[in-house]
């Protein structure tokens, strides 16, 4: 495999049949699996574990010590904090029912896919199968075990929608039945529970 651009920290362990964009950083121990395709300027930190076949959009953060298990899938500029864990068994066991060791044929993996843009907060735990939402934001410390919507702001154990954030990931401000962010000034328009973009409802309505 060709790695234009890519640096690879000593004591990283990057598998050759490992797919790595240009302008991306694995860092020292940190551990890239076969498979995993990862976009461009991507960063891996220290320590930090990418599954067999994950894949990841151009320009996500992996902080140290966080660990991405497979099937996850991350859209564009997903961040993950430090020692967040993606998980992928939703019954997890060592054995079987008559205690023999569980192999790879033993269970189906599940996955964690996040949309673009999203940001999980440190020591997280998001709990497959569950779906993040393009800009939400997962706050420290927070097991997510249900999806989260679009721009959802979620906290806690378990994680419940707390509020909604913005691009920038502050929380927006309710202000005449709308809500805006504090930093671009944004519109959005909530309708039964899920937020668009005002100017996404006003192209619906044509």
């Amino acid at each position: 495999m060709t790695r234009q651009d890519v640096f690879v920290a000593p004591g990283a362990d990057v598998s050759d049949a490992a797919r790595i964009g240009a302008g991306s950083k694995i860092w020292h121990l940190a551990q890239v699996r076969e498979d995993a395709r990862l976009g461009e300027r991507t960063i891996v930190g220290r320590s930090a574990y990418i599954g067999t076949g994950v894949t990841m959009g151009d320009d996500c953060k992996v902080q140290n010590l966080a660990l991405v298990y497979e099937p996850a899938t991350l859209g564009r500029g997903v961040f993950i904090g430090p020692a967040v864990v993606l998980t992928n068994d939703t019954y997890p066991r060592a054995v079987n029912p008559d205690l023999s060791q569980k192999s790879a044929s033993d269970w189906d993996a599940v996955g964690v896919d996040i949309g673009d843009g999203a940001a999980i907060g440190a020591r997280s735990v998001c709990v497959a199968p569950v779906r993040i939402g393009a800009w939400a934001l997962v706050a420290a410390g927070s097991v997510v075990t249900r999806d989260v919507p679009d721009f959802g702001l979620v906290a806690g154990v378990p994680a419940r929608r707390i509020g909604w954030v913005g691009r920038t990931g502050r929380r927006l401000e309710e202000k005449d039945g709308a809500w805006v962010c504090p930093d671009t000034s944004e519109t959005f328009i909530e309708v039964d529970g899920v937020l668009r973009p005002a100017e996404d409802q006003e192209d619906t309505r044509g």
